[in-house]
Parts: C-alpha cells; structure tokens; sequence
C-alpha cells in the first residue's frame, strides 16, 4: 500500500500540559486575556515599541501557530518593520480547548474572535491600522473578517490562502496527491490530525523535497494536537463578499495595490489556477468597485513586475506574487526569504 504511512505516533487526543519553551531568538512573547482564555502573541518589537510604523499581523493556518512566522519576523525585524503573530486557540501556547469541544464545536467565528482580540491589542500597542497577513485556512479567516466588517485594515496579504469562494477543489488537489487521506481518517476515527500524521505526509502536503529532515521534524514537533473541523468546512463554499473584503482596506489612493496574493510554486493544494482566479475576483471586484464610484481609487492596468521567477504581476488593485521552489508553506520552505523580500516589497508601497 504505496504512501500509506498508518501510524498513531502523531495523534493526541489531550491538550498539552508541558510549559511553554523560550521564544525564538529576537521574538518576545506576550499573552492576550479574553473571555474564553488566554491568547499567545508573538513579535519583533522590544517593550516599549516605536509607533511611527505600521505594523504586520499574521495569521496563521490549520495545524499551525504564531511560530511559524518566526522566520518572517526575524527577516522584518532587519528592516525595522514591527511584526505580531497570533496563535489561535488549540494552537502555540495558546490555552486550548478539550479534544471533542475544539474539533467538533469551535466555529471559524470563535477562531476570528481571537484574532480579533489580539489584532485590536496590536493596533492600540502601536497605535495604527495593521497589514493582516493571513496563510492558508488563516487567510480564509482574514478574509471572513474582512467580509464581515469586523475590522479596518491598512492592506491584506493573501499567502496560499484559502479562495473566497469556496476551497472544494483545495480539497480535491489534495486527495489526488494523497489518494489515502479518506481510508487513513476512517482507521485514525476521523481524527483532523490524521492527513499530516507522518512526517512523510506533512511534507507532501506542505514542502518541498528539498525541505531539510530536521526543519521538518522540528515543524511538526510545533503542529497543534487536534484541529478544527468547523473551521475548513465553513469555508468549503462561497463564503466572503470580495467588495466588502476590499471596502475594509483602507488607504486606498491614485495608484498602487492594498491586496496581494502569494503563492508558492510548488504548492499543491493552492494550485496557479486556483490562485489566479482568486486574484483576478478580486480585481473584478476592485474595477466594479470604482467604476461605480464606490471606491477612491484608480485602476491601473495589469502590468508585470521585477521579482525573482518572473511570473509576478501588479494592478487593478491586486499584486500577485510566487514564490519559486515553495511549497504551501511557503513562509517556512527553503525558499522562504524570497516570499519574505516580496512581502516587504508590497509593505513599502503601502
């Protein structure tokens, strides 16, 4: 049974009880309380941070946690640019729910509600609207908040983000790369974990070959114990409104973009066509948006830009960028500086 890879060396159904470790080199951790617990934060910035600039929020996807920015935030950090990464509850060091209440009863609302919480935290701390960066699943959930006009923000960074519009054929692109995943969940109980419960199959999904063993094992020694069920599900269909998504940006003026799409070249769920529809509604949107005088803004043709592998592309409102060699998580493959350089690039122009 080629790739098969059935273990339950990788599967918990208890939350962790171990103490939280040191946080990375250069990153200082914080802790946010809200009504359902207590919520990790992690950034760049010392105690007392300079508000002149405005700062980046990450969001990260299913399976991860605020730690998987770490190299993001290190790499803007060198450039001054002040950096906060959430880790949602059930994630990080964040205080996490029992096994049947996180996987069978935690909404993609709740999720967004501790996100909520500590993006208004940043914004207060900083004093200035943030660029939300949200990956994967975490992109989905910047966009549902964005929908909904639950918050303001200075620009929206998409990085292998789940589309607006439904992420059905996420799903499909991976049960043709992992044609076990369904058998594997009925022998893993339908456990969430079960789709990434060997290294093997957490590097299919989410790196490249060239993905070093011990950067791997170290990711998955960070993965969070049990996810979310309602979470991807709610997002399997249309669920945003990109004119409400793009009417909750701010600082919209004469030229330039307020919303990328990032995507590694080697990403197998968040596939070039996939990606690129998600960019073009977007850009549909934006064109309905001021033609109708709904948004100040102008919008400029779609012209290419200089960037390493020469696939990436700027106007209408959007800037679409790839990341050579990535796989879907771009932020931590070998390749990652250059989607970190990109990012930084879309951040200037703000």
């Amino acid at each position: 049974m080629l790739n098969f890879f059935l273990t339950y060396k990788w599967l918990y159904w208890t939350a962790p009880s171990s103490e939280a470790p040191p946080p990375p080199p250069g990153i200082e951790r914080h802790y946010i309380q809200t009504p359902s617990g207590r919520i990790e934060v992690l950034s760049n910035q010392p105690s007392n941070p300079s508000k002149h600039k405005t700062p980046v929020f990450f969001i990260h996807g299913g399976m991860g946690s605020a730690w998987v920015w770490t190299e993001y935030m290190q790499y803007l950090a060198r450039h001054d640019v002040p950096c906060y990464a959430v880790s949602l509850r059930g994630h990080g060091n964040s205080w996490h729910p029992s096994y049947l209440r996180m996987v069978y009863f935690t909404t993609r609302q709740n999720l967004a509600d501790d996100a909520l919480a500590a993006m208004r935290w940043v914004q207060e701390r900083q004093g200035s609207e943030v660029l939300l960066v949200g990956h994967s699943s975490g992109g989905g959930l910047s966009q549902g908040i964005l929908s909904a006009s639950q918050a303001q923000v200075k620009g929206l960074a998409l990085l292998g983000a789940v589309p607006g519009f439904g992420s059905a054929s996420v799903y499909k692109n991976w049960a043709i790369f992992d044609p076990w995943f369904s058998i594997r969940m009925i022998f893993h109980g339908w456990h969430p974990n079960s789709p990434l419960s060997h290294p093997f199959l957490v590097r299919q999904a989410f790196f490249s070959e060239l993905y070093p063993e011990d950067k791997l094992m170290e990711f998955a020694a960070h993965a969070n114990r049990y996810e979310s069920f309602l979470w991807p599900f709610s997002m399997m269909v249309p669920f945003t409104r990109p004119e409400s998504i793009l009417n909750s940006i701010t600082g919209w003026g004469a030229d330039g973009e307020r919303l990328m799409v990032m995507t590694g070249t080697q990403d197998k769920m968040m596939t070039r066509s996939i990606m690129e529809g998600m960019a073009e509604t977007y850009r549909g949107a934006f064109d309905s948006l001021v033609d109708t005088k709904k948004l100040e803004a102008k919008s400029s043709p779609v012209t290419p830009l200089d960037g390493e592998g020469d696939r990436d592309n700027a106007g209408r409102g959007v800037r679409q960028t790839w990341v050579s060699g990535a796989g879907h998580h771009l932020q931590n493959d070998v390749t990652w500086e250059v989607g970190a350089k990109k990012l930084l690039d879309f951040y200037k122009q703000l």
